[in-house]
């Protein structure tokens, strides 16, 4: 195949399976979950394709159940990030010069196997160790995971395609070199798609990764990485180092061969890591790429003319699905005084029909937090509101760890804007709800401007054209998706490239051209088909 240029087959959004009463998927999951739920697993440190047993463990719990064990997993420390960066170093040479197409392959493969064999496996996982209802899990860990996987192979072509210019007796061309030395992905809890996401697209690009999984959500990730072995990813690209933040992180950031790093996560992490390396500038090879997409407190924004049922189902859909641990998720919304009665008795219809309990049952809409932390920072949350005269509970705030951790869907009405609860990112299921005068909307809209420091994502809803121009331009820096009217999640690959400027990140858009190119310094080339002979330019002929 050397003199055949070849194109990688334009992608489609993997189709989302509904799992209704009665369908096989339906039976397939469940019988999935059975298998997951009745074995415990022990997950390795794994470095140049070599599982290692380091003896200090941590526990894989299900979160609506957390007395029930899924695995133990090994923790890396100072000692394996060293062996992990000398096995990303070895294999560097041989992974950065292989062909584009030979890697690509790679993750269309495990594309392919996700939507096939694969696709139950993952999903089960993600339901069991992040306690995710099962639709929640077929968008993210199949559906966003495979279109990741399949789009950003065709956008690896667009980046490789996009060649200079040349001039007669010359050829101007551009390579597109993977960076010199590794890269560290640090991946969340709550996306799945994302745990796969950061670690793969540098690797897709020819750099070879430190993969450090929430420790959280090492279970699933530890199914991902069996995929991408299947799928023939080679020994040393992608080394998985589960463990704590500063015995990983602290390791790897005094690394000179850290050439980036992709993140996501809270955004006091992301800041510090940023300092560190600020720190140590002058050790580095290279300035490392620092990508990373952080947090948010993401608003809906009504006005007098929106939709009135279209807005209560946004904010619940927003505020709810998956127990509010969405960077995207809906945390605040404005409501006009002119709709304030009907929108709140409609809100507290729908949110009471909500049904929380463990993943296994599908009629659950929503699930448990995380773990314990999570469900003391979000119940210290809506106990101040319980207790503030800023606040009020208009419903829920319900919460009970004796099983797991849930935590109810909780409505909270600020009176005043800056109660705490409308500035800062909860992240669980919690919005916070304010009241403002209909003529108001321009100091409102300010309120919602400078209110958060965070510009991740954010909806409005408006009938009237030109108020939604109006709104739509009044927030522009506000969010790097913005949604009119529709719910504040839910970004699709290769239809809403993802993520979000201030403290929400650096907006580098996953799933998006824009991303892959962080992964790549380019070499600019210029041959020159016939060149002087003399130093002598024509102007020099006379005086």
């Amino acid at each position: 195949m050397a003199n055949s240029i070849l194109n990688v087959p334009f992608p489609s959004n993997e189709p989302v399976r509904m799992y209704e009463p009665g369908s096989p998927e339906r039976e397939s999951i469940k019988k999935k979950l059975a298998e997951l739920m009745a074995e415990e697993i022990e997950i390795p440190v794994v470095i140049g394709g070599e599982r290692i047993k380091t003896g200090k463990m941590g526990e894989c719990r299900t979160p609506h159940d957390h007395s029930h064990l899924l695995g133990r997993y090994h923790k890396a420390g100072p000692e394996e990030i060293e062996r992990a960066i000398a096995a990303a170093k070895e294999a560097h040479a041989q992974w950065s010069s292989m062909s584009w197409e030979s890697r690509a392959a790679i993750f269309l493969k495990a594309a392919d196997l996700l939507a096939g064999p694969w696709r139950d496996t993952l999903n089960a996982a993600t339901m069991l160790a992040q306690s995710k209802n099962v639709f929640q899990a077929e968008i993210d860990s199949a559906c966003e995971l495979i279109d990741f996987f399949r789009f950003n192979a065709f956008y690896m072509e667009q980046v490789y395609s996009e060649q200079p210019d040349s001039q007669p007796g010359m050829w101007n061309y551009v390579e597109h070199r993977p960076l010199e030395g590794f890269v560290f992905a640090v991946t969340p809890f709550n996306f799945t798609s994302i745990a796969g996401n950061l670690p793969s697209s540098p690797a897709l690009m020819g750099n070879t990764v430190l993969w450090k999984p929430a420790s959280s959500a090492v279970y699933s990730a530890w199914f991902i990485l069996q995929l991408l072995e299947e799928a023939g990813l080679p020994k040393g690209v992608i080394n998985f180092v589960p463990g704590s933040g500063a015995a990983v992180g602290d390791p790897v950031i005094n690394s000179p061969e850290l050439a980036g790093i992709h993140f996501t996560g809270s955004t006091s992490t992301f800041q510090r890591m940023w300092k560190q390396v600020g720190a140590n500038i002058q050790k580095y090879r290279s300035y490392p790429r620092i990508v990373g997409e952080t947090g948010g407190k993401d608003f809906i924004f009504a006005h007098a003319s929106a939709d009135l049922d279209a807005l209560v189902t946004a904010c619940v859909r927003g505020a709810f699905e998956y127990q509010g641990q969405k960077c995207s998720a809906a945390s605040r919304a404005f409501i006009p005084a002119s709709l304030w009665d009907e929108f709140t008795e409609k809100l507290v219809e729908q949110v009471g029909q909500i049904q929380m309990g463990t993943p296994l049952d599908f009629r659950n809409f929503m699930c448990a937090v995380i773990d314990q932390a999570a469900f003391e920072t979000i119940t210290e949350y809506i106990d101040e509101a319980k207790s503030s005269k800023d606040a009020e509970i208009l419903c829920g705030g319900g919460y009970d760890d004796s099983k797991g951790w849930f935590i109810e869907p909780t409505v909270i009405v600020a009176k005043d804007p800056s109660f705490r609860t409308m500035r800062e990112e909860i992240f669980g299921p919690v919005l916070t709800i304010y009241r403002y005068e209909d003529d108001r909307l321009d100091e409102t809209l300010t309120l919602c401007d400078e209110g958060s420091p965070y510009a991740l994502t954010g909806a409005i809803f408006a009938q009237d054209r030109e108020v939604i121009v109006k709104m739509s331009e009044r927030l522009r820096f506000t969010a790097g998706n913005f949604y009119i009217n529709d719910k504040p999640t839910g970004a699709v690959v290769g239809q809403q490239p993802f993520g979000g400027g201030r403290a929400s990140g650096t907006n580098d858009k996953a799933g998006s051209i824009l991303n892959l190119i962080r992964w790549v310094s380019p070499r600019t080339v210029k041959e020159t088909f016939i060149p002087p002979h003399d130093f002598r330019y024509p102007h020099m002929d006379a005086e």
